[in-house]
């Protein structure tokens, strides 16, 4: 690529619509623009990127022994009824009518296309296993897009898919792709973890995401100092600690006027937040419950959802709660109370511990579980750093991420709900064990500049980089510096090694932050020095900065390449 006739541009203004600095660096570099909330156009070098990632993504998918196909984006709305998934998407799911009044949408995932495919192929247990994948467009009309290519509402996944007879045989499937993807992110040099998911709106057994370790990101990752524990903060659970039982002591209401957060109760009392019971008030499935967790503990949504096996939890409103008492949120408590308690473990271990009253600025101390009637038990917080490592007793620790994959053990509930069936070795009818597998190419693109990247600009792996080397000529009216740049620019190309060469007339400082901005792993500059034979070499990582003769250069930069990928 010759910069002075190609769709080359840069930005030098501060760029003040994106939060994270791989959204700003891709827009400084001119990879992307936005068109509009959550829609982004890919320019040049912002494909080739992309293009890369999904070349690793393909070449390890194929590896694997995985075929490609390629899913329509339009879909019959008919499947998402058949799959009961048209509610778990709610409004994340764009709709829309053909001429006919017929229901349609915009893929947001293709599990039940999937479905449709393998039926073509699977009959008999003897046409199994196989794993079908494509890298397509998938649709979410997300409430709030936001972090750049994180979260946007339209973005390329690679979707895979695993068809066995049975678990047993899936678990192999799911090994094979966890090693695939091992494989395509170390290829990426892409810092990360795998740990255990909430299987989401997807269901399933099992999930298991591949998280980029960033300073920024919009998930946490839970992990210990000392054993290989791992895990997204809405499914790592909670070691409750056990307790010395005190005495019950006789339950007293007290007044509390105006006093209604933990913080100020705490003050009020003259206790600590351990001895805090917090209640909150769900919807649940269109029902009415109570949560109490310990007051120095967050109630986590995604573990209480999965305790009762709900399909949808939201706080309820001050209608819903007006229902059950008269109590303002600040006072509300489990004592003499008409709904379904659920208590978190750690609760369930406490004494003569402090609640809400269910009147208005009044509170109960003293009160323990024999004091309302319990409906159910479980790990229903977040787990918090410095807890207790539930596996190992080391202390837990936490770092942010970028979910770029993830991994799921389907089971059968796509092949059961979407009759998917094959005959056993007995004749019986059977439904097909499924495995997901997924990655956000352009999510690749944001985490690898989150941990790629200086002042000035993008620090691009040479393996996902647009162009290996950039060749800077320092004066384009040099005949002799334009006659060597475009010979060593043909030279590397032929040697399949991709170049660039910036032709333009711009000044050198210009044309070096550009380099710099856009990530170019070598950077060759030719300048007065080539008249004594020789050239400047300096690589983006700072590893790498020598004057050389340019007769050595191509092999200096085949092992600087060979050693890198």
């Amino acid at each position: 690529m010759k910069l002075k006739n190609s769709f080359f541009y840069t930005i030098r203004d501060d760029i003040k619509d994106e939060e994270l600095i791989s959204g700003k660096l891709l827009v400084k570099s001119g990879m992307i623009k936005k068109t509009s909330s959550g829609i982004y156009m890919f320019m040049p070098l912002g494909l080739r990127v992309k293009q890369k990632i999904e070349d690793i993504i393909r070449d390890e998918m194929n590896k694997a022994g995985a075929s490609e196909v390629l899913m329509p984006q339009l879909i019959a709305g008919e499947f998402f009824e058949a799959s009961g998934r048209r509610n778990a998407f709610g409004d994340d799911m764009f709709s829309l009518k053909d001429r006919y009044n017929r229901d349609y949408v915009l893929g947001p995932t293709h599990e039940e296309l999937f479905v449709m495919a393998a039926k073509e192929k699977i009959k008999s247990y003897k046409d199994m296993p196989f794993n079908i994948y494509q890298i397509g467009n998938k649709y979410r009309d997300e409430t709030r897009p936001r972090y750049g290519l994180i979260r946007t509402r339209e973005f390329t996944m690679k979707d895979a898919y695993s068809f066995d007879i049975d678990e047993k045989h899936t678990k192999i499937s799911y090994q094979k792709m966890a090693t695939a993807y091992n494989n395509m992110f170390d290829r990426m040099g892409i810092d990360y973890r795998v740990v255990k998911a909430d299987t989401g709106a997807m269901g399933g057994k099992l999930s298991e995401e591949y998280q980029a370790v960033t300073d920024i990101g919009e998930d946490t990752l839970v992990l210990c100092d000392k054993c290989a524990f791992s895990s997204n903060i809405e499914v790592a659970p909670v070691k409750a600690l056990e307790l010395e039982k005190e005495q019950p002591k006789e339950m007293e209401m007290i007044h509390t006027p105006n006093v209604h957060s933990i913080e100020d109760i705490c003050d009020f009392l003259k206790i600590t937040a351990d001895k805090m019971v917090k209640t909150l008030v769900y919807n649940v499935d269109g029902e009415i419950i109570m949560a109490l967790v310990k007051g120095n503990r967050e109630l986590n949504e995604t573990k209480l959802r999965k305790l009762l096996k709900a399909q949808t939890i939201t706080l309820a409103t001050e209608e819903e709660l007006q229902k059950i008492t008269d109590a303002s949120f600040g006072s509300l408590g489990p004592v003499d109370i008409k709904v379904k308690i659920v208590i978190d473990n750690e609760v369930n271990n406490m004494s003569n511990f402090v609640t809400g009253a269910n009147k208005t600025d009044y509170h109960f101390i003293n009160v323990n579980v024999k004091d309302f009637e319990v409906y159910q038990t479980g790990d229903i917080v977040n787990i918090k750093e410095g807890d207790i490592c539930p596996y190992c007793g080391g202390t837990i620790y936490f770092k942010k991420g970028i979910e770029i994959g993830n991994l799921f053990d389907l089971g059968t509930k796509y092949s059961e709900s979407l009759g998917l069936y094959y005959l056993d070795e007995n004749n019986q009818q059977k439904p097909v064990d499924m495995g997901c597998y997924g990655i956000g190419t352009a999510r690749c693109m944001a985490a690898i500049i989150e941990q790629n990247h200086d002042d000035k600009g993008i620090v691009w792996p040479m393996s996902v980089a647009p162009y290996k080397v950039g060749i800077v000529v320092v004066d384009t009216k040099d005949e002799t510096m334009m006659m060597h740049a475009l010979k060593l620019y043909d030279t590397l190309n032929e040697m399949g090694i991709d170049t660039i060469l910036d032709d333009r007339s711009d000044r050198v400082g210009v044309k070096f932050n550009d380099m710099e901005l856009i990530g170019i792993p070598i950077r060759i500059t030719i300048g007065k020095k080539i008249s004594d034979g020789l050239i400047e070499l300096k690589t983006r990582d700072g590893q790498m900065d020598l004057t050389c003769p340019l007769e050595e250069a191509t092999d200096i930069i085949y092992k600087i390449i060979k050693r890198t990928n």
